[in-house]
């Protein structure tokens, strides 16, 4: 299956408002609808809900999965935990997480630098971490996938879904049709489990 994402996260560059993703989601047939949210309030989810009919709430913060499973509960919608990973350690959580929540999206740990994103920064991770991962829920990776990777990264793996924003960018929040073409092309020719989320 495939997914098209809407960044509510306002200091990103891919943020969009409410008003323009429900514009955009009007052109979307067939892939299901993901909302990315960090350690958004209740409130916030409702302000888009009320304009944007997404299938999947992409929360990319400092959730507990408590909150996670609280806010699937709350919205009945299906719910996507982001996993930040750097090295085994970040794993210690994964079972609780994926208790929690419907789906689970491994991402590059963010530098400790000031300044950066929690998500969407380009980077990749050690994708060994992950090759012997034992998981019932469907997850996705994402983190510094481009074109020229994907295949490597799915192939080291295994990961049904694959998850690229910046990869395919001309400058930050600015799709390239050439760069998402060629990895649509590559996503395609992976094995048929494998799903897609741009």
């Amino acid at each position: 299956s495939a997914f098209v994402g809407f960044v509510f996260y306002p200091p990103s560059p891919r943020a969009v408002d409410p008003a323009t993703a429900r514009q955009l989601a009007e052109h979307v047939a067939g892939p299901r609808i993901v909302g990315l949210f960090v350690d958004a309030e209740d409130e916030a989810i409702d302000a888009v809900l009320r304009h944007v009919p997404l299938d999947i709430l992409q929360l990319h913060g400092h959730e507990t999965p408590e909150r996670v499973r609280q806010i699937g509960l709350r919205t009945g919608l299906q719910t996507m935990k982001a996993i930040r990973v750097e090295t085994a350690d970040d794993l210690v959580m994964l079972d609780e997480h994926a208790d929690a929540a419907d789906l689970i999206l491994f991402d590059a740990k963010p530098p400790r630098t000031p300044g950066w994103l929690p998500g969407g920064n380009g980077l990749p991770f050690d994708w060994t971490l992950l090759a012997d991962l034992r998981l019932t829920k469907p997850w996705a990776l994402a983190g510094g996938l481009t074109p020229d990777n994907v295949a490597a990264a799915v192939r080291t793996t295994g990961a049904p879904i694959v998850d690229v924003s910046s990869g395919i960018e001309s400058r930050p929040g600015v799709k390239d049709p050439a760069r998402l073409a060629s990895f649509l092309r590559t996503a395609a020719s992976l094995p048929a489990d494998n799903g897609l989320a741009a």
